[in-house]
C-alpha cells in the first residue's frame, strides 16, 4: 500500500496568516463598548463596522484578485496584506465613526488573500488530500474564536480597544515578511483569473449552486450567532467570564469541525460530509432552544452546532477546486463573497426575529435555513437519469 503523501509545511504558515485576519476582522463585537465611548457614537454604530467588514469583502476582494492576476504571487499577498495592515492602523488612529468604517472597507480589500492562500493551497497539496489541505488554512479562522478574539477582546478592556488593533497591525507586518521569504520569486501568476474567467464561473450551474449552498448556510449560522450572547443568557444564568467560556467551546468544536470536514471530504466525498455537516447544523439549532435550565445539555449542543458548522467549509472549497480549474483562487474568492453576504443577511433575519421573539427562540429563526440548504444539497447534487 503506498504512503500518503505528506502535505507541504506552507499550509501551517496559510493557517497562521488567517488566524490574524479573523482576530483582526471579528475582534470588534467584544470592544463594542469602548469603542462606541472612544468615538461618541451609540454601540448600534459602532455594530455595523462588522457588516461594512463582510460587505466590502465580498464586492472587492474578487475585484481585487482580477486586478492582479497578473502579478507573482507573493507579490500580490504582499500587497493584499498590505492593504489589510493599512486598513489596521487606519482603524488603530480612527477618531469618528465615518474613519473607522473607510478603515473597515480597507482591510475587506484585503482580506483576498485568504482566496489567494486557499487557491496555492489547492496547487501544492496531492490532489487526493485537497480537501484536508483547505481545512488546515481554513482552521486559522477557527482558532480565531478560540485564542485570538478572547485574548484581544482582554487586551481591550484592560489597556484600550486601540491596543489589540496595533497588535494586529504588526503580526499583519510579520506575516507578510514570512510569505515574502516562504514563496519563491519564480512561482507563476498569483491566479491568473479574468473577467472572462469570471463570466465563465458564473455561467456555470454546479458552480452557482455551491454559491447558494454557502449563502444559505451562513445565513442559518449567523442569524443566530450574531445574537448568541443574548440567545445563550436567556437559556442560562451565565457570568460574563462563563459566557466567555462556552463561546470559547464553541470555537474548539469550530476547530475540530474544521479538520474534520477536510478529512471526511478526502475519505467519504464532499457531498456526504456537507450531507452530515448540515444534519448536525439542522438538530443543533432545532433542539438548543430545549436545553434552557439545562446547561451540559446546552453546551453539548452547542459543541454539535459549532463542529457541524465549521466542518463544511473545507468540502465546499474542495468542490469548487474541482470545477473552477484555473480560475480556482477566483472561485474561492466568490464564495468567501457569499459567506459574508451570508453573515449580513443571516445578522439582519436574526435582529428581526429578536423583535418578535425572545432570543432564547431565535435557533428555531435558523433552523429553517439549515433544512432549506440540506435539501437543496440533496436536490443540486442529484444525478440525472438515463
Amino acid at each position: 500500500m503506498p504512503a500518503t503523501p505528506a502535505l507541504p509545511r506552507l499550509l501551517y504558515l496559510f493557517g497562521l496568516v488567517n488566524l490574524v485576519i479573523g482576530t483582526a476582522a471579528f475582534m470588534a463585537p467584544p470592544l463594542l463598548v469602548p469603542m462606541a465611548q472612544s468615538l461618541g457614537v451609540g454601540v448600534g454604530a459602532v455594530g455595523q463596522a462588522t457588516t461594512v467588514y463582510s460587505m466590502a469583502t465580498a464586492v472587492l476582494a474578487p475585484s481585487f484578485l482580477l486586478l492582479t492576476a497578473r502579478l507573482p504571487t507573493r507579490v500580490a499577498l504582499a500587497i493584499s496584506l498590505s492593504l489589510f495592515a493599512a486598513g489596521n492602523v487606519l482603524t488603530a488612529l480612527a477618531q469618528d465613526l465615518t474613519a473607522l468604517l473607510i478603515a473597515r472597507v480597507m482591510m475587506g480589500c484585503g482580506s483576498a488573500s485568504t482566496a489567494l492562500m486557499a487557491g496555492m493551497a489547492v496547487g501544492i497539496a496531492p490532489v487526493e488530500r485537497r480537501a484536508q489541505a483547505l481545512s488546515i488554512v481554513f482552521v486559522g479562522m477557527s482558532l480565531s474564536y478560540v485564542t485570538g478574539i478572547p485574548l484581544a477582546a482582554w487586551a481591550g478592556l484592560e489597556w484600550g480597544w486601540r491596543l489589540p488593533v496595533w497588535a494586529a497591525v504588526a503580526c499583519t507586518l510579520g506575516c507578510i515578511a514570512a510569505l515574502w521569504a516562504a514563496l519563491p520569486a519564480q512561482r507563476g501568476t498569483a491566479a491568473g483569473p479574468s473577467f472572462r474567467g469570471a463570466a465563465a464561473l458564473l455561467r456555470n450551474p454546479a458552480i452557482l449552486a455551491i454559491y447558494a449552498l454557502t449563502l444559505t448556510y451562513f445565513i442559518a449560522i449567523f442569524s443566530v450567532f450574531s445574537y448568541i450572547g443574548p440567545v445563550l443568557k436567556s437559556l442560562q444564568q451565565l457570568t460574563s467570564g462563563q459566557l466567555s467560556t462556552v463561546i470559547s467551546l464553541f470555537g474548539v468544536a469550530g476547530v475540530a469541525g474544521t479538520l474534520t470536514g477536510g478529512r471526511m471530504a478526502d475519505r467519504l466525498g464532499p457531498r456526504l460530509s456537507l450531507t452530515l455537516g448540515l444534519s448536525g447544523l439542522s438538530l443543533g439549532l432545532l433542539t438548543l432552544p430545549l436545553t434552557a435550565g439545562q446547561p451540559v445539555a446546552m453546551i453539548a449542543v452547542l459543541m454539535v452546532w459549532g463542529m457541524s458548522g465549521f466542518s463544511m467549509m473545507a468540502p465546499q472549497q474542495a468542490r469548487l477546486a474541482q470545477l473552477a480549474g484555473p480560475n480556482t483562487p477566483l472561485a474561492l474568492s466568490l464564495n468567501n463573497s457569499m459567506l459574508y453576504l451570508g453573515i449580513a443577511v443571516g445578522a439582519a433575519v436574526g435582529g428581526a426575529a429578536l423583535a418578535q421573539l425572545e432570543p432564547r427562540h431565535l435557533p428555531w429563526v435558523g433552523a429553517p435555513f439549515a433544512l432549506a440548504a440540506l435539501a437543496w444539497l440533496r436536490v443540486s447534487t442529484r444525478k440525472p437519469r438515463r
